[in-house]
């Protein structure tokens, strides 16, 4: 008898038209981001839109603003990668109902709507409010290294400038001197109207760099002037260090040290509840977090409305002025003092009261060798170090693909909205 199996009719038509929500499961995460997408204010992005009657009726901006935000939850950032998936995955196909934008249309959109789609952070963490997440109470802060769209080996040191615009005018000297003896030997051999374009073609090559280089020197020394005018130093004598780096293909970028090394990187800078719900976020170009701890507690404020009541933190920030800083705040900080070796446990805390001659410094560390504080600051690597690593290693971004602090700043603030939605979407099914 033969085997029966259940029907296969690979040419069989539909009777009638499929619907593309009849193909994903009740409770899907396209179905989550369509209807969250709707409840946000996308008059910022639509605007633009409905001002503009000439031209070809574009591609909906809501559509598009769902396929980008789907795409980034599901770790797809590439605007060429958006593109197959709208071809090939049935919950991108549902999100854009049928319509096939391409990579540049999907990227230009990026580009052109970057401040508005970075305003729909805080509008997301509302929304969370709403939803039932508690207002901010503990907040874990920290950092990390992400990769700049550039190469660290397109980067030139400040003493290195002049050596290579002088190599670069000697070549070019060179060449006109070549040029000038290939135009008499072809005037000779050829006619005087006739001439070859190989060597005008490398003459602007190099003149091409030697300009750039020029650009270079003028940009490092004017961030050495920003950064002494930032000091409260002289600025007429500020010259910048001959180690300073400067990156031909993304000049705001700086080569940072990381566990992999030393890489052309920004440092991205996040502040995370006890719901794993990102409350603040920004990049910055400095390559430690010394300086980041009062801006972070600044940016909490501004994008989610609160300030935190326990903030917890890494030896990265601590310094006296930024223990001095907390000090003057209503927030109960547990700043570590000191970096810990892996598996590290702090020991018993010192009997007696603390020396009159105790610093900042010497008092967090009493603080955090208590019981109480001990088990306070232990939260913070449960809190905070996972949601670089679901944003790093689950969703794969480990790199940025726009180049320029703003831009920079945009793209890191759409993961992080990303990131919420996520959140949001496996505390409610």
């Amino acid at each position: 008898m033969a085997k029966t199996y259940r029907p296969y009719l690979p040419d069989q038509d539909f009777l009638l038209p499929p619907s593309p929500r009849d193909w994903l499961p009740e409770g899907h995460l396209a179905y989550f981001v369509d209807d969250l997408v709707d409840q946000l204010d996308l008059s910022a992005i639509t605007t633009p839109y409905e001002r503009e009657e000439r031209g070809y009726p574009p591609y909906h901006p809501v559509m598009l603003t769902k396929v980008l935000v789907y795409a980034y939850c599901v770790g797809v950032f590439s605007s060429r990668r958006i593109q197959r998936r709208l071809a090939d995955d049935v919950a991108f196909r549902m999100l854009a109902a049928g319509n096939a934008p391409d990579f540049r249309t999907i990227a230009d959109f990026r580009k052109l709507h970057l401040p508005a789609l970075t305003g729909l952070f805080e509008q997301v963490l509302e929304l969370a409010r709403e939803m039932g997440a508690p207002r901010v109470g503990r907040v874990a802060v920290d950092g990390s290294k992400v990769k700049a769209n550039a190469s660290k080996h397109k980067a030139m040191s400040y003493d290195r400038l002049p050596k290579k615009a002088r190599q670069l005018r000697d070549e070019v000297a060179e060449l006109l001197a070549q040029a000038e003896a290939a135009d008499a030997r072809e005037d000779a051999e050829l006619s005087a109207d006739q001439r070859g374009d190989d060597l005008p073609a490398e003459l602007q090559r190099r003149e091409t760099r030697l300009r750039r280089i020029r650009e270079a020197k003028r940009a490092l020394e004017a961030r050495a002037k920003a950064e002494a005018a930032a000091a409260g130093k002289p600025t007429e004598s500020a010259r910048p260090d001959p180690k300073a780096q400067y990156n031909f293909t993304d000049p705001d970028s700086r080569i940072m040290p990381s566990p992999d090394g030393f890489v052309q990187a920004y440092n991205v800078q996040v502040a995370v509840d006890e719901l794993q719900l990102i409350v603040g976020q920004a990049v910055t170009q400095a390559t430690h977090d010394k300086k980041q701890l009062v801006p972070m507690i600044t940016t909490i404020a501004e994008q989610s409305g609160d300030t935190p009541t326990q903030l917890l933190a890494d030896a990265g920030y601590c310094s006296d002025a930024n223990l001095a800083a907390i000090e003057a705040t209503p927030i109960d900080a547990y700043i570590s003092t000191r970096k810990q070796k892996h598996g590290e446990r702090p020991g018993p805390c010192p009997r007696g009261p603390l020396p009159r001659t105790a610093t900042r410094i010497d008092r967090m560390t009493r603080k955090l060798h208590t019981k109480v504080g001990a088990a306070v600051y232990a939260a913070r690597k449960a809190i905070v170090e996972p949601v670089f690593g679901q944003i790093k290693q689950a969703r794969g971004f480990r790199q940025f693909l726009l180049r320029g602090l703003d831009k920079v700043q945009g793209e890191w603030a759409l993961v992080c909205t990303t990131h919420n939605i996520l959140k949001l979407y496996r505390l409610s099914v």
